[in-house]
């Protein structure tokens, strides 16, 4: 579960995003945050993995914010979250290490899609070794959406939504023969969906070696 700090100055918007952030699978809410000075505490503290961050915060900058994070080693991701419009500004965010720019207003959906690409992101990031294809879809994340790619033929994103839900809901790993049951399709078809949501970054694979010494594929939220 990837644990998200939702920091925004106004008190009802940061309750909206956090209601978006928590409604995608894989994602869970921390905390919420109305200043830089409760957003950094909260990630000294710990437990905080990614920051949906404002730009306009009443004591510092999200950039000014980011900045001070990294300066303290703080080992965190960050999405900025404005309605900065200038080039300028987004030039700087990059350059301080912001992985995603959401320009205000923007849909459910819309931040879905910048999460999705972003879990993808982490799992692909989670391998030892990177070849030029990988590195170079990896890159990509960051400009398109993962969830942007379209669906393969013969798959539907409502049973890959169920079968995404089924898996990062748990508190441990669960193969495609227990995803099967809950989900109501076959063991084959849970097992090409979770193949295709493992390659799309959206869950986790781990190998365990049973009694006859064969690897077995058990899924988990990315």
């Amino acid at each position: 579960m990837i644990e998200v700090l939702v920091v925004d100055d106004d008190f009802y918007v940061a309750q909206i995003n956090a209601r978006y952030v928590s409604k995608v699978p894989g994602f869970h809410v921390a905390g919420r945050a109305q200043s830089a000075a409760q957003a950094f505490s909260a990630v000294v503290r710990g437990g905080i993995d990614l920051i949906l961050l404002d730009q306009y915060l009443p004591d510092e900058s999200g950039l000014s914010l980011t900045r001070r994070l990294r300066r303290h080693s703080q080992d965190i991701d960050v999405i900025m979250v404005t309605a900065d419009r200038r080039a300028a500004s987004i030039q700087e965010a990059l350059r301080a290490g912001v992985l995603q720019y959401i320009m205000k207003p923007f849909t459910p959906e819309g931040l879905r899609h910048k999460l999705e690409a972003y879990a993808y992101l982490r799992g692909a990031l989670s391998d030892v070794e990177m070849d030029q294809e990988k590195v170079d879809r990896i890159l990509g994340t960051l400009r398109t959406s993962a969830a942007a790619r379209p669906m393969p033929k013969g798959y539907t994103e409502r049973t890959a939504e169920l079968i995404q839900q089924i898996a990062s809901r748990t508190n441990r790993p669960v193969s495609a023969h227990e995803v099967s049951e809950q989900a109501g399709v076959s063991r084959s078809t849970a097992q090409r969906y979770l193949k295709y949501l493992e390659e799309s970054g959206r869950l986790r694979i781990t190998l365990k070696y049973g009694d006859s010494g064969r690897p077995e594929h058990y899924y988990s939220g990315a």
